[in-house]
């Protein structure tokens, strides 16, 4: 089965199974390896992807149910050679650590930020509590999150 996805702004097609899970289609066919996959079940959050700016699990979605769709992938934060806010404040606060969560948690947020541009902890908490950081107990990705929340702001009032 034919399957056309537009991932970061690039339209993808290629052949498929029916079957194929998203975060597959995303590793394979343009090669995109931010996405993680992780425990197959949803329960770990590292597969998290924006379709239509929204964040969903990408090992619990078909590739064939993402036609018509945009995809965006971690990979699609860094712009020109300049981190997104969110990328900056995983830096800055030392939020990185094995880096397996990462990519999702950075989606996670960033769709946390386009909705809510200066969310409380408790509702980054809120927003980050569908996926497993063991490294971080996360204090640094809360601390990451509101650091790029604070910077996003003053960017937008220097503009």
């Amino acid at each position: 089965m034919k399957v056309s996805i537009s991932i970061n702004g690039e339209n993808v097609s290629r052949d498929v199974e029916p079957r194929q899970l998203l975060v597959h289609y995303i590793r394979e066919t343009p090669g995109l390896t931010g996405t993680h996959w992780g425990c197959d079940t949803s329960n770990c959050g590292a597969c998290v992807v924006l379709m239509d700016g929204k964040p969903v699990k990408s090992c619990t979605i078909l590739a064939v149910m993402s036609e018509g769709h945009e995809i965006a992938t971690v990979e699609s934060l860094e712009v020109d050679g300049e981190l997104d806010p969110i990328q900056a404040g995983f830096h800055e606060q030392h939020a990185l650590h094995c880096g397996f969560c990462t990519p999702g948690m950075m989606m996670t947020a960033r769709a946390l930020l386009d909705e809510n541009p200066d969310p409380t902890d408790h509702e980054i908490r809120t927003a980050i509590s569908g996926g497993i950081c063991r490294c971080t107990g996360y204090k640094n990705i809360v601390a990451a999150v509101r650091w790029a929340a604070d910077h996003q702001a003053a960017a937008k009032q220097e503009a």
